[in-house]
């Protein structure tokens, strides 16, 4: 788990110079050492987390007789097998990394049947000096973020868009028209970044790049194709093939812990690790308390449980470390308990397992279909599914016109098309379906440079295309794993925990478990019992029912409760009020929602976190850059106190 930058630039001379102050940009990520790799075209940047062969394992790594070269940011989870098939077929190797294992399967079966074979997350990148071309890959998922700029014959790629801010001639320009869907999403769900010209290089692609030209190839996406095994069948599957899964994931040279909250997704994992130590977060407000319920898994399976609580003001006076990580805004509250739960778990080990994507391959949100808990509507609205589609929607649309009742909702979203009416994440549950901000009122608060006609909907249309012949559950489930995933709950996970220099390993975004949950009937995930029931069922076999059966939560954090609070509302009053602010909204109508929410009952709580977000990400990056930098760019103080002590974990 590294850090990786490179660029392509047959004008720059002074390569070593260049590529060291961009990878001075991600220290955090790779603490233990760096490499570089440069010739008159290239060069290579690495900085390394160790976690595999950590006395062998230092990059670049160079084949045989050094013609290429690669830099890997991630795990392959399976490099042993495949280690063998390499020596078997002729490959010496020169360390034990799984590193090495990608640079002689490139050389092996080239990019394709090298991503065929591989199990694990990754960005990584080989120049190739036989044929002058430098290539790259991002994985299934997109777990680890890969970036890149392809502009005037030269091309920026890497883990983290502030290591573009200092190459030469690299234009910091606002990308205005990703503002508006932030504000619609709480992230940004465009292709191209908050910065101009950098784009996030897709998921499940891999590229070549060769005299200026840039070229991208689809290696793998999410199929839905229903399987034949029973219900009884399916919970045994899950069962065996998360366990081999973790069992895969455990693999390091370092110790492994696990997050653990009161929810079946973390709690079933941890139990099929059982690791020495796990690791939970609440917050002072008692409401939002999960770590009582981990304690008590914890207690009864005799693990070390390590807890702590999120402290108000320090969080708030955190907050703009945690948004220059991301690199770009994100409103997601959950960042904050992240935050401290992996400086928690950083005190103790080096890599920990969380569990992340079960929702989305599992179906374990509520979007799914389930808007109500009353058994009679469920049951009257799973017969009215049973109708031919033309006369299902038809009546869709009707239930949409009438006054509100009773579970209109839970009856309209499990008759319509997705396609009409799905906004992910963003939804907040009444028959209207506004987002955390609509389209309109978005631009209503706007400056009229940064207004447009895109919506959230809109947004997921070239994707429902692609799934248009799977179910309503299946739809919605490929498009949160290409946006909501993809582009929020990666992207924090990976960047929190990596500030933290800590590797956070997800098992169920693993190839193998992703292609099981995608073949199974859609009646055995969602249903009249509740969402994600396979996984519940099959959870219970090392689970107490407790556990199983406890409805998601997500990260909850009080965020509500503090803005009512005199002194977070001064301190977010004081960013609404700074002079730049009106450039980009109007910043009366602002003020006045801020006052609004303070003096009211809180109900525009997330509208409020996402400008405030924004406005604290901004002025990082574009009105205060270099005060950022002194203050930001650096190891956190815990770590750098291990690695002088020579005690890094």
């Amino acid at each position: 788990m590294c850090g990786i930058v490179a660029f392509y630039d047959p004008k720059i001379n002074e390569k070593q110079a260049v590529i060291g102050k961009m990878m001075a940009t991600i220290k955090h990520r790779g603490p233990d050492s760096d490499g570089i790799y440069t010739n008159d075209q290239v060069a290579l940047g690495f900085r390394r987390l160790s976690i595999i062969d950590l006395r062998g394992g230092s990059q670049p790594i160079y084949n045989e007789d050094n013609t290429r070269a690669i830099i890997f940011n991630g795990e392959i989870y399976n490099f042993k097998p495949l280690r063998e098939e390499l020596i078997a077929a002729g490959h010496t190797f020169s360390t034990k990394a799984d590193t090495e294992v990608l640079l002689h399967g490139y050389e092996e079966w080239g990019m394709d049947g090298l991503l065929k074979r591989v199990r694990g997350m990754f960005g990584f990148f080989i120049w190739d000096d036989n044929t002058k071309t430098l290539y790259g890959a991002r994985d299934f998922f997109g777990i680890k973020p890969l970036y890149y700029s392809n502009q005037d014959g030269h091309l920026l790629v890497g883990s983290e868009l502030k290591s573009f801010l200092p190459y030469p001639g690299f234009k910091k320009e606002l990308n205005v028209e990703a503002v508006k869907p932030y504000l619609m999403n709480q992230y940004n769900d465009l292709e191209e970044t908050f910065f101009k010209g950098v784009y996030r290089f897709p998921a499940g692609h891999w590229f070549e790049y060769k005299d200026g030209e840039m070229k991208m190839h689809q290696y793998w996406d999410a199929e839905y194709k229903e399987n034949n095994l029973s219900f009884e069948e399916t919970v045994k599957k899950i069962n065996e093939d998360l366990q081999e899964t973790v069992d895969l994931y455990r693999n390091a040279d370092v110790p492994v812990g696990a997050f653990l909250s009161e929810g079946v997704d973390s709690s079933y994992l941890t139990s099929l690790l059982n690791p020495d130590k796990v690791f939970s977060i609440s917050f002072d407000d008692s409401t939002y308390d999960e770590a009582s319920k981990a304690k008590a898994l914890s207690d009864i399976n005799g693990w070390h449980f390590f807890s702590d609580k999120v402290d108000a003001d320090e969080a708030m006076r955190d907050f703009p470390e945690m948004q220059y990580h991301m690199d770009e805004p994100d409103a997601n509250p959950s960042i904050i308990p992240l935050w401290y739960l992996c400086k928690l778990a950083r005190k103790h080990v080096t890599v920990a397992l969380s569990g992340e994507g079960a929702d989305e391959l599992f179906a374990g949100y509520v979007n799914y279909g389930m808007h109500t808990h009353n058994e009679v509507i469920k049951v009257f609205t799973d017969k009215l599914k049973k109708l031919p589609k033309n006369k299902r929607v038809k009546l869709a649309h009707k239930i949409k016109k009438m006054p509100n009742f009773p579970g209109k909702v839970h009856l309209y979203t499990n008759l319509a098309e997705p396609s009409e009416f799905y906004v992910g994440q963003s939804v907040i549950y009444d028959m209207d379906y506004p987002t955390i901000f609509t389209s309109s009122d978005a631009n209503s608060i706007l400056q009229p440079t940064y207004r447009n006609k895109l919506t959230v909907n809109g947004n997921y249309q070239r994707d429902f295309k692609k799934v248009k012949d799977v179910d309503a559950v299946k739809q919605m489930q490929y498009i949160d794993l290409h946006h909501f995933m993809l582009n929020d709950i990666e992207q924090k996970a990976d960047k929190i925990s990596m500030a933290h220099s800590l590797e956070l390993r997800v098992p169920y975004l693993d190839r193998k478990i992703a292609e099981l949950a995608n073949s199974i009937p859609t009646a055995y995930l969602v249903n009249h019992h509740d969402t994600k029931y396979a996984l519940r069922k099959a959870a219970e076999k090392v689970l107490p029912d407790e556990w199983a059966k406890r409805p998601k939560l997500g990260f909850p954090t009080p965020i509500k409760q503090w803005l009512q609070e005199p002194r977070f509302y001064k301190q977010v009053h004081e960013l609404f009020d700074e002079d730049f602010v009106n450039d980009i909204f109007d910043q009366k109508k602002i003020v006045k929602l801020l006052e609004d929410n303070y003096e009211g009952d809180g109900s525009h709580r997330r509208q409020i976190w996402a400008i405030y977000t924004f406005l604290v990400w901004y002025k990082l990056f574009f009105v205060d850059y270099k005060n950022t930098v002194e203050k930001y760019q650096h190891v956190q103080p815990e770590i750098a106190a291990l690695i002088k002590q020579g005690k890094l974990v």
